[in-house]
């Protein structure tokens, strides 16, 4: 059965990519999804606003002050219904299709985002391992009021668009180019409450115009990682130091999963033992967890 997003549904319900959208975000870096979760919208918008409130209201449990970017990591873990979504057969369906059923979930951020995001790919360039985001952005946005940005096939290390595109935003458009960053020729993904818009991490993104309160989260995703690649997850994990944490996830993420959800736990849980050592020398170090 095919539904009004394009997806395809099994009987199970359980959503999967067609054939025709697995070749787009390959080639591409990204897939939008108009109005996947607009029956769950209300619920995550409350959600959302209530897991700000339970910590103060912005970064490091202070009020956002609409200054800088506030930042909350792990985000859907703080709350029993965000963490429900990675079981969504919608979300769950499409992440299978692009990693296979036994991915792995490696957390999620929230943000009170300011004003311009510049150019950047998330993560080292090149990356061994391919990366996905999946982003609800909880707010109307456009090209000009801070909608994600992406220029289509950035993400394809070793090509030579990719790797122009890389040298080019890396040292700054206006330098190489001529170009400021809001004029790059690219693709403004406006989305409202309830889409999804789904990306290769290595996928060049940014968004221009936006307010001093635009509400967005992510959920991070990777394939299983092979054992020989378990060094590679150990360095993502330690990542994770940065903001201050002694586990990639949330107590009420763990506590409210079933087996189907801690599939997708089980390797990170089981290869963060050196996190807690790097988080407190992190926090002797900096004055603040980190904003992104």
């Amino acid at each position: 059965m095919r539904r009004p997003d394009g997806l395809e549904t099994e009987p199970m319900e359980k959503s999967k990519l067609t054939d025709r959208q697995l070749s787009q975000i390959e080639v591409f870096g990204f897939l939008h999804f108009p109005g996947l979760l607009s029956d769950r919208i209300d619920a995550i918008i409350d959600a959302f606003e209530a897991v700000w409130a339970d910590r103060g209201g912005g970064h490091g449990g202070h009020p956002h002050t609409g200054e800088t970017r506030s930042c909350i990591v792990p985000f859907i873990d703080q709350s029993e219904y965000l963490s429900s979504l990675l079981d969504d057969p919608r979300v769950d369906g499409i992440a299978a299709s692009l990693m296979g059923d036994d991915y792995n979930y490696l957390g999620s951020d929230g943000n009170y985002y300011v004003g311009d995001t510049g150019w950047h790919s998330d993560g080292g360039w090149p990356r061994p391992v391919t990366y996905y985001k999946f982003a609800l952005y909880l707010d109307v946005l456009t090209r000009d009021t801070g909608s994600i940005r992406v220029v289509p096939g950035s993400h394809r290390y070793g090509e030579g668009f990719a790797e122009a595109t890389q040298e080019g935003l890396g040292g700054g458009s206006e330098d190489i180019w001529g170009i400021p960053g809001d004029e790059v020729p690219a693709v403004a993904v406006e989305t409202v409450p309830g889409d999804l818009v789904v990306f290769n991490q290595g996928t060049k993104h940014s968004a221009w115009g936006g307010g001093d309160r635009r509400r967005m989260f992510t959920l991070n995703y990777s394939r299983r990682h092979a054992e020989e690649e378990l060094p590679i997850l150990r360095q993502e994990v330690s990542n994770f130091a940065r903001f201050w944490l002694d586990s990639v996830y949330g107590e009420t993420m763990v506590r409210t999963a079933g087996p189907a959800r801690m599939q997708h736990l089980e390797q990170a849980l089981a290869n963060q033992d050196h996190l807690a050592e790097l988080s407190r020398k992190a926090q002797e170090e900096a004055a603040e967890p980190s904003r992104g």
